[in-house]
């Protein structure tokens, strides 16, 4: 086996992570985050280190489709084994799609979600599921579908860690969101960006194009690189300045136009005038 360092695959926000899921502090590990924060590249490791360290460790992948397993945590989980430098140990396979620790015989297994009551077909001859891990959480449909495929796959053996990495959706109201800021004892959540990673592992490209969306759409950065919810879920556009149009203002547009919706039940009527790309919304009481 190579001389690694981890210390040169492991970025150092998640040092604290790597200690707990070492000493099973928690069940559950949520890991949220931009793009660029590398904790696709930190779970695939901890997952083949651990099933390096535990031989009656098998893990289960799982993607909302299917068919993007091949090219994100199947090439994420190859790349892991081989950065480690213990690519002799394993067996990579696509039909069926797995990766075979040699010594032990257990095995990574992929899964789409594309109907989460199929995970109660799987099976292993050896061994048992001590790792599971959702890729892009906020793909799936839900914490029902989840807790399904949970309820399959973890059964007996010893502890088991079970990974959840996405970045944030927009709203604040989307499952995902929500449901991380439910209190569990069991649960880790942990956020980390790309700020958090040596610069000279993302190399110049990806730093310049962060910086230019900065300096360009400042929401959409904080969104994309931060991974920071941006919206409330209620709002029907994003790219709004809201501020107050002076009478000595409006004069100066040559191009006027008048508007009004007409409100439902509770709602009421609302005037609009509209100059240019700016709108002055006036709320009607009248019935």
């Amino acid at each position: 086996m190579a001389d690694i360092r981890l210390s040169e695959l492991i970025a150092p926000a998640f040092w604290p992570v790597h200690r707990d899921i070492r000493s099973h502090g928690h069940t559950h590990y949520w890991l949220k985050g931009g793009r660029g924060s590398t904790k696709s590249s930190f779970l695939s490791l901890e997952i083949v280190l651990g099933m390096m360290r535990d031989p009656d460790a098998c893990a289960a992948v799982y993607r909302r489709v299917g068919v993007t397993l091949q090219e994100s945590v199947y090439a994420q989980l190859v790349w892991a084994i081989n950065a480690l430098g213990v690519a002799a140990y394993w067996r990579t396979g696509k039909s069926p799609m797995e990766l075979e620790y040699r010594p032990t015989g257990h095995k990574i297994l992929f899964r789409g979600a594309d109907d989460p009551a199929k995970s109660k077909s799987i099976k292993l001859s050896r061994g048992y599921f001590k790792f599971l891990w959702f890729e892009e959480l906020s793909e799936f449909g839900g914490m029902d579908d989840i807790r399904t495929i949970t309820q399959s796959v973890i059964r007996g053996g010893g502890p088991v860690a079970i990974f959840y990495s996405y970045n944030p959706p927009k709203s604040a109201q989307n499952w995902v969101n929500a449901e991380c800021l439910v209190p569990r004892p069991d649960r880790l959540v942990h956020h980390s960006t790309y700020l958090d990673v040596p610069p000279e592992w993302l190399g110049a490209a990806f730093l310049a194009e962060a910086d230019m969306l900065r300096l360009t759409n400042e929401t959409a950065y904080r969104h994309a690189y931060l991974g920071e919810v941006t919206g409330t879920g209620g709002q029907v556009f994003d790219n709004l300045r809201v501020r107050e149009i002076a009478r000595d203002e409006r004069e100066t547009f040559a191009r006027r136009c008048n508007g009004l919706d007409f409100g439902f039940a509770v709602d009421p009527d609302a005037l609009l005038h509209m100059y240019n790309n700016m709108v002055l919304i006036l709320p009607c009481r009248c019935r």
